[in-house]
């Protein structure tokens, strides 16, 4: 219980990681801010910076070893749980709206597109190597989510 307190703008997107021990914030202030949520009150363990504009989704893959974060600058970043940065997945050109691991955590989605910027696209990319392997084009519109079946 308790409110979390941190980000200097508006939280646009949360994820509890998969063991429910941390919360994981994306902003507009173009930070994510990881929060632990094990003891009695939310502590905040740590801000992620890297992004250069808002944050606007995040995702935990499933195991927790890995969250991803996606931003208005159109990038996808990979960190690790306590907070180091292992990688930025380049490729879009407008924001990117949205992502999700693949359910063996092998590959992230990104859904993408923004008001006067044509990207609408979603790509996958592999999480081993940073490489999209993937484009799905044809949206008429941005791709405000993503999402990978369960098998």
């Amino acid at each position: 219980k308790g409110t979390l307190t941190g980000h200097s703008s508006l939280v646009l997107s949360v994820a509890f990681s998969p063991d429910g021990k941390t919360l994981a914030s994306g902003s507009s202030d173009k930070t994510v801010k990881l929060w632990d949520l094990s003891g009695g009150t939310p502590v905040e363990k740590g801000t992620l910076k890297g992004h250069s504009e808002a944050v606007s989704s995040v995702a935990w893959n499933h195991d927790g070893s890995l969250l991803a974060s996606g931003s208005y600058d159109g990038t996808v970043r990979l960190w690790t749980p306590d907070g180091q940065e292992k990688g930025t997945l380049r490729g879009h050109s407008a924001a990117v709206n949205s992502v999700a691991f693949s359910p063996d955590s092998k590959y992230v989605a990104s859904g993408s597109g923004a008001f006067g910027r044509s990207d609408n696209s979603v790509r996958i990319w592999e999480v081993a190597t940073g490489k999209e392997v993937c484009s799905l084009r044809g949206h008429s519109g941005s791709v405000f989510s993503v999402a990978f079946s369960p098998d």
